[in-house]
């Protein structure tokens, strides 16, 4: 009785002894992540580039770890709405934010003041990919390339207007009409589909807008694609010139990537930021991403914090060069 009374008490210790190793093992607790569903906040409305790149990540995390993935949209003042929902939920790894270059880098220069830091009150967990713009006219426009639009906004002063749908949309022609000298006017719009219809409605005379809202009118024939803003041309418009051929050094392009609120997890972190790695890398999901205008581009955690970073001194620049007031 004594010999097994031992012995139970010997087993007990080495059980004890294993539990608290565990304990301290990093990410022990959380070995099975995710454990339940999981929330993706897009800051910005349902059926943009953001909320179906979200979609589109979602439905290959759902299929790989057998969890819900929700995506949330939280559209509003330029995207900090949802991006102050995302600072303020759990840091517990089950909340994400659908990150933007407008979110991330821009806002902070575009407005007096924010709800969040960027840097402070964000883990960046990773890159899906990278975007331009494309200025777009009405097809029976009188101008035909970008230097047509320059002479004929120099023959017709004050007659020539663009429309922008948020702060940062309103960069790419504030630089435009920076680099070219020349002086039009830009209409802020509440949403984009406004200013599409408006553009074909003769009410304003260009915009430039993502990839994804152009290419249906694009292809459709409905509007003319005159120059993109990414570094090379799109392989959708192999015709279509950059803007940097006008104007060596104009390149502005945006992204999306997936944050996460401070104090997340750093295995967690690290786990999704391979998830991402994994769908980018599979051939369907990366077609549905490139289909949504998006360039796939893949970062791990500490390069795409650093990215970030580097996006913001860009933003920075641009919004000066293009002479925006914060609002």
């Amino acid at each position: 009785m004594q010999a097994s009374f031992i012995a139970a008490r010997a087993a007990a210790r080495l059980l004890l002894g294993a539990s608290a190793a565990l304990a301290v093992l990093p990410g022990a607790a959380r070995a099975a992540w995710p454990e339940k569903p999981v929330t993706i906040i897009v800051p910005s409305a349902a059926g943009g580039a953001a909320d179906l790149t979200a979609r589109t990540f979602a439905q290959f995390l759902g299929a790989k770890t057998g969890q819900s993935i929700v995506v949330e949209d939280r559209a509003g003042a330029g995207g900090i709405v949802g991006t102050n929902a995302a600072r303020t939920a759990p840091h517990d790894g089950y909340t994400f934010l659908l990150s933007t270059n407008s979110t991330h880098s821009a806002n902070q220069f575009l407005y007096k003041s924010l709800p969040y830091d960027a840097q402070k009150d964000f883990r960046q967990v990773g890159m899906f990919g990278t975007f331009g713009t494309v200025a777009i006219v009405r097809p029976d426009a009188p101008y035909k390339t970008v230097p047509e639009l320059v002479q004929y906004a120099r023959d017709h002063p004050g007659k020539v207007f663009f429309g922008y749908y948020s702060s940062s949309s309103q960069v790419p022609p504030e630089l435009f009409k920076a680099r070219a000298g020349i002086k039009v006017d830009g209409a802020a719009y509440k949403n984009i589909t406004q200013i599409i219809t408006d553009l074909r409605g003769r009410q304003i005379d260009f915009a430039f807008v993502d990839y994804l809202t152009a290419m249906g009118q694009i292809d459709g024939k409905s509007l003319r694609p005159l120059a993109v803003t990414g570094a090379q041309r799109h392989p959708s418009w192999p015709d279509v010139p950059t803007m940097d051929s006008y104007y060596p050094g104009y390149v502005v392009e945006g992204w999306l990537g997936l944050s996460a609120p401070a104090g997340t997890p750093d295995d967690v972190v690290q786990a999704m930021n391979g998830y991402i790695a994994q769908a980018l890398q599979d051939q369907a999901t990366a077609d549905r991403l490139r289909a949504l205008g998006l360039m796939p581009k893949g970062m791990d955690v500490k390069q795409f914090d650093a990215f970030v970073k580097a996006d913001t001194q860009r933003w920075k620049e641009w919004v000066g060069v293009a002479g925006i007031q914060p609002q």
